[in-house]
């Protein structure tokens, strides 16, 4: 139990209030407090430039440094990976929408940080350090309506793209791996900007079954829905490559009977593409 820290797991606070309990700077994503021996962490699901994902109940959190390849003995990032010999408190923050933090507890290093690979600021790939961190308290729940309206807020960014700014942010996003954290059940973290670029890629026509879709949205874009070939919970990638999209019709096939030989016929679209 912290020595300091009075937000209760779950709560929503402001930038001011972790900067008055904390003690610690106001900005950046990995806060040391010489005054409360604290280290706090923020893994933002609102911006897209650290792959932060969970696998389950362990976050793998990406480590300081924008551009260029990131060292281990730099900054926070030794601080964390010494965590649990230093007796430094590090506590987790995750935020879903711009200025709203929430207290998700305390965390502990639960294996060695690693290396992987990521864009970088200036768009260069280049070598990250990855921290496998669990939460201290069992049983938190993201509540699934906050989760679906940050899903919803990067849907929204992915349509307002042009064709080539889609295709751009495609091709610099490396590994296929989607992010799954528990709820009251498994949700899986999709990526918009590759089911924006599914269902332009199909043109108004579902994959499946090849008619048109069978109405348009208000805003005159054809009704599609997009379709993992090999499911996420099966270990499909979220790649362009493993993502199609269909009328509701043939999505609904898919996911009641699954036969291997529409996810062949799938595949052998997607490959024509």
């Amino acid at each position: 139990m912290s020595n300091f820290c009075t937000f209760k797991i779950g709560e929503e606070v402001s930038n001011s209030q972790i900067i008055n309990v904390f003690k610690c700077g106001n900005m950046g994503g990995m806060r040391r407090s010489r005054v409360t021996n604290s280290l706090m962490i923020i893994s933002d699901h609102t911006k897209g430039l650290y792959e932060d994902k969970w696998d389950r109940d362990i976050l793998h959190y990406t480590g300081m440094g924008k551009s260029g390849d990131q060292k281990i003995n730099f900054a926070q990032n030794k601080t964390l990976a010494q965590s649990n010999e230093n007796g430094i408190e590090v506590h987790l923050f995750e935020v879903f929408e711009a200025t709203k933090y929430i207290y998700r507890g305390e965390v502990k290093l639960v294996a060695e940080p690693y290396q992987d690979r990521q864009k970088g600021e200036d768009g260069v790939e280049r070598s990250v350090w990855m921290f496998p961190l669990k939460l201290s308290e069992r049983n938190q729940i993201i509540p699934l309506d906050i989760i679906k309206r940050n899903q919803e807020v990067k849907e929204k960014k992915a349509r307002r793209l042009s064709e080539s700014d889609l295709r751009d942010r495609i091709k610099a996003k490396i590994g296929g791996e989607s992010s799954v954290r528990n709820i009251s059940s498994i949700v899986y973290d999709r990526d918009a900007d590759i089911a924006e670029y599914a269902k332009r890629r199909a043109k108004g026509i579902c994959q499946l079954c090849e008619q048109n879709a069978p109405f348009k949205k208000q805003n005159g874009e054809p009704y599609l829905e997009c379709h993992h070939i090999i499911p996420l919970s099966e270990g499909g990638s979220d790649t362009v490559n493993n993502t199609v999209a269909l009328c509701a019709n043939c999505h609904r096939k898919m996911h009641s009977l699954n036969l291997s030989k529409d996810r062949s016929f799938l595949k052998r679209k997607v490959q024509e593409l």
